[in-house]
């Protein structure tokens, strides 16, 4: 039964190699099914992005004993909820059923992961590139800041990094991807030994065992692929861009590199960023938003995944004011709390906001599941999915001090989005009451290096 204190589960491995993970509660007589693949966009390589995302939308139209539309069509029909999503890191598939339709649930994703490629063909491939590529259009290139984070990690991490392209992939990549490669994606990637299967929720242990080992365990077992191994993002200047767009109002992007996920420096930047900018009495909330009025909203945000981090301020301005007076707050307050440091009382706050994000995670079977997915596939050990909050306690005010320093002492990206014609012609940086003037750099640590920085404009 569910333990809220500490979380009890089972963990078994199939002769297939699938990991298989069993958590059972009483919150609903249902039951979530989660398969979470350790494959995402980390995964591909240069020239042929958007292969993960792209098996988000081919997963769900058939396989070779289930027909194109059977899947959605036999789960909704006994009110379950379904669903997938790509990450840089992973892709999940997951469904969440009334318990008596457990057994349906499991055969749907056995078939999938043993039997999707024969049922893709060239015709199937084109329909969903051509879905994807309207994605794109709709939630990226066409929006209002869409294509602001792809900048930030293609600027941040560099050429060639796993992080550099989006999840979502480029239109071009998308265009010439082949049949065989996509087959390919699914051969190395989506093997059971490169896979955890999460059930949590109203079930009969020994049932759902048995029907786990009938559908699962003769599936070919397939090698796990090579790891991708740790690349921190390294910066050698500060990169300043302006992007003259389709938008209302200026916006500023800054980013520096980060740490990965599920570290204590992780932790303690995720502390530091909801000090920064949580609540209307935050650092950069309160001067910006409150006092000064010249900025609409701020947000601070760490972003650590697997093999790296990125850590991102961003603001958008009011009408008539200019990007370069939020910069220089921002920098000003940053360098007052690198000066005075932060307060006992700013870390217990945020530790209790994230005290009770983490306990909202256990709320639901579907929750429960997806956090036990995650643990094990990026950490290899879903014990983790317990400890997540052991990294948050006992945080002193010096070692917030020492990870703002480490991080902001360091190159950064500022990414200035301004409205199209906004830009004046007698400076790449942008001019004029609306506009991205050139923006004030950090305040420099004691020791650092001597600062350099390039400016571009698109």
């Amino acid at each position: 039964m569910h333990d809220r204190g500490h979380l009890q589960f089972e963990q078994y491995t199939l002769a297939s190699g699938l990991t298989v993970i069993l958590h059972r509660d009483g919150f609903s007589p249902a039951a979530a099914v989660m398969v979470m693949y350790h494959a995402g966009s980390k995964n591909e390589s240069p020239g042929r992005t958007g292969l993960a995302h792209l098996f988000e939308h081919l997963m769900f139209k058939g396989s070779e004993h289930v027909a194109d539309g059977e899947h959605f069509r036999l789960l909704q029909e006994a009110g379950a909820t379904v669903n997938g999503s790509t990450s840089e890191d992973r892709t999940n598939y997951y469904e969440v059923v009334p318990s008596n339709y457990l057994e349906l649930a499991l055969f749907l994703e056995s078939d999938r992961m043993g039997y999707l490629p024969g049922a893709v063909d060239q015709a199937k491939l084109d329909n969903q590139r051509e879905v994807v590529k309207n994605e794109r259009r709709q939630n990226y290139d066409n929006v209002p800041y869409g294509t602001a984070y792809e900048t930030l990690a293609r600027e941040v991490y560099g050429p060639g990094h796993p992080y550099s392209w989006p999840v979502i992939g480029s239109m071009e990549d998308l265009s010439a991807a082949s049949l065989e490669d996509v087959k390919a994606f699914f051969r190395t990637h989506y093997a059971p030994a490169n896979a955890c299967l999460v059930v949590s929720g109203d079930f009969v242990r020994d049932q759902a065992v048995k029907w786990i080992g009938k559908y699962f365990d003769s599936l070919p077992r397939g090698a796990p692929p090579a790891a991708v191994p740790p690349a921190p993002a390294r910066l050698a200047e500060d990169r300043h861009i302006v992007s003259g767009e389709n938008v209302h109002l200026p916006r500023l992007y800054l980013s520096w590199p980060g740490p990965p996920r599920g570290t204590r420096e992780d932790a303690l930047l995720d502390v530091l960023t909801t000090i920064l900018s949580s609540g209307k009495n935050s650092r950069l909330y309160r001067p910006l938003v409150f006092d000064r009025q010249i900025a609409q909203s701020v947000s601070a945000f760490t972003d650590g995944k697997e093999i790296a981090g990125m850590v991102t301020i961003d603001a958008t301005a009011r009408p008539g004011e200019s990007l370069t007076e939020i910069s220089r707050c921002i920098f000003g307050q940053i360098e007052q709390l690198l000066a005075q440091g932060v307060t006992e009382r700013e870390i217990e706050a945020a530790y209790n906001g994230k005290e009770a994000q983490i306990a909202s995670r256990r709320t639901t079977s579907l929750g429960i599941a997806n956090g036990l997915a995650t643990a094990w596939t990026l950490s290899g050990d879903a014990e983790n999915f317990n400890r997540d909050l052991v990294r948050f306690q006992g945080i002193t005010p010096e070692e917030i001090l020492r990870a703002a320093r480490t991080v902001f002492s360091g190159h950064h990206v500022s990414l200035s989005i301004v409205p199209r014609g906004e830009m004046s012609p007698t400076s790449p940086d942008g001019a004029g009451a609306t506009g991205a003037d050139s923006p004030a750099g950090p305040p420099q640590a004691p020791g650092h290096h001597e600062r350099t920085s390039r400016t571009f404009t698109r």
